[in-house]
């Protein structure tokens, strides 16, 4: 029986963790990538710059002696809502009771306290729903004026200094960029990060002015948090490199029996257009605290496993839990006994997609089913942008995908694509010597041995994106 490599993953779906104050050491990094993580999250709400570029040093001088790519996700904060102080520095508001949201920095009380966002109160309307505190406190517009909003208090609770405001059912004017996110985005690029997670986006045109600020020198993950961003998803999916389901605020401003079906409206959306896509938040919560997670959490990450999410995140788990490294590990083995189930791969066949009208999903398409038929243990792919790699995941064949590419860049941002093993190698420059490559690597990484078969894809001329269009079937040494 062939060694297997220790660092290869017998999954397809990915997994992303979390950095915090948890798991910030060098040789935590190692443990959490050990244990599975294939892509690690800076979370820019929390942490110095200081802090998040000792964190990508530790990571980019693992990735040295791994000799594996790593990818990093730079998750900028975004705007934050948030309402003034109070004299108390907390009160009480009860079920029933009125209560005003001002532009007035005097510290507030039980009947009023500062709004500091005159464009909330400008966008607002009768009957606009305020929720403050992740929705603990729900507030009913009623009554605006030019400088202030008077609320009816839906669901009462006690409200503190600077809680978090959320406005589900009202579109802002303002830009999903802010200028700590700007500075953020100047520090990460600098730094070589591979995805920036873009917070709070509510329309197509905030994709569009940060693909415009960071201009290919990153993919843009698009976090789908707002129910206004749920109207125009198609369009925010198709201007997107990879999307989020943040399930934090989402299940703030929707519903939670909402919240399931906006995943699988997601999932399903970017299936579709071809796009990686990952379900994140309180997937393990428990393991926070204790070492062990839930059923729930556990079937809460087999779904989306089965609905076909290309990776799956670890937040406060990874960050800041008592058990950093066995949350990872549990996922680790939950995605990997779902894959290894019968009704995981009848359900990717029953959902398979059809490919599009052109000659590069022509080949994709025959490539997967040629690796089935003949049984062949890899496909390899030869990809200088990522779209080859990301055209045969997006047909989720039961071989595994070898990503073949002379960009670094390339290569680490595969990381985070279904089923696909990234390698940094050589451009080949004929057909030949592309055959010849990929079965040496294919030797080198244990997915074949002597006597089996791959199935090698890539693009003539070579060097050139976009020109996916010839296979060979071949044969292993």
């Amino acid at each position: 029986m062939r060694q297997k490599p220790a660092l290869r993953r017998h999954r397809r779906t990915k997994i992303i963790a979390t950095l915090g104050p948890a798991s910030s050491t060098p040789e935590m990094i190692g443990h959490l990538f050990h244990a599975g993580a294939d892509v690690f999250r800076l979370n820019f709400s929390h942490g110095t710059h200081e802090d998040h570029a000792a964190r990508i040093e530790a990571i980019r001088a693992l990735e040295k002696r791994s000799g594996r790519q790593i990818a990093i996700l730079a998750d900028v904060q975004g705007p934050k809502l948030r309402v003034g102080t109070f004299r108390g520095g907390l009160v009480q508001l009860a079920t029933g009771a009125r209560f005003r949201l001002d532009l007035s920095p005097v510290p507030g009380d039980a009947a009023r306290v500062q709004l500091p966002h005159p464009e909330i109160i400008k966008a607002a309307g009768i009957g606009s729903t305020l929720l403050i505190d992740d929705g603990k406190v729900k507030l009913r517009v009623d009554k605006k004026r030019a400088d202030h909003l008077e609320c009816e208090v839906v669901v009462g609770g006690a409200v503190s200094d600077r809680k978090g405001v959320n406005v589900p059912d009202i579109t802002l004017p303002i830009p999903a960029l802010t200028e700590k996110d700007r500075r953020d985005l100047d520090f990460a690029l600098q730094h070589g990060i591979e995805y920036v997670g873009l917070s709070f986006v509510q329309r197509p045109e905030d994709v569009a002015e940060a693909r415009a600020i960071i201009n290919g020198r990153a993919w843009i993950m698009t976090k789908l948090e707002k129910p206004s961003a749920l109207e125009a998803l198609d369009q925010i999916v198709a201007l997107s490199d990879c999307v989020m389901v943040a399930r934090g605020d989402l299940g703030v401003e929707l519903p939670p029996e909402n919240v399931p079906l906006a995943q699988k409206r997601i999932v399903k959306a970017c299936r579709a257009a071809g796009k990686p896509v990952v379900v994140a938040t309180q997937m393990l919560e428990s393991m926070v605290s204790t070492p062990t997670p839930t059923r729930a959490e556990a079937s809460d990450v087999a779904t989306a496993v089965f609905d076909g999410a290309d990776a799956v995140m670890l937040s406060a788990e990874s960050a800041s839990g008592s058990f950093p490294r066995e949350a990872v590990a549990m996922m680790d083995r939950i995605v990997s006994r779902v894959e290894g189930d019968p009704t995981y791969r009848e359900i990717v066949e029953a959902t398979r997609l059809l490919p599009e009208r052109s000659s590069a999903d022509a080949i994709v398409a025959a490539a997967r089913q040629v690796a089935h038929t003949i049984g062949a243990e890899a496909i390899a792919t030869f990809t200088m942008s990522g779209s080859t790699a990301l055209r045969i995941s997006r047909e989720r064949p039961i071989a595994p995908i070898l990503g073949l590419t002379p960009r670094e860049e390339t290569a680490r941002r595969l990381c985070v694509v279904w089923g696909v093993y990234p390698i940094v190698t050589a451009d080949a420059h004929s057909m030949s010597e592309a055959v010849a490559k990929s079965l040496r690597i294919a030797a080198q990484e244990s997915f074949a041995g002597t006597g089996e078969e791959i199935v090698v894809v890539a693009g003539m001329p070579f060097g050139t994106s976009g020109t996916t269009n010839a296979l060979r079937i071949a044969t292993m040494p």
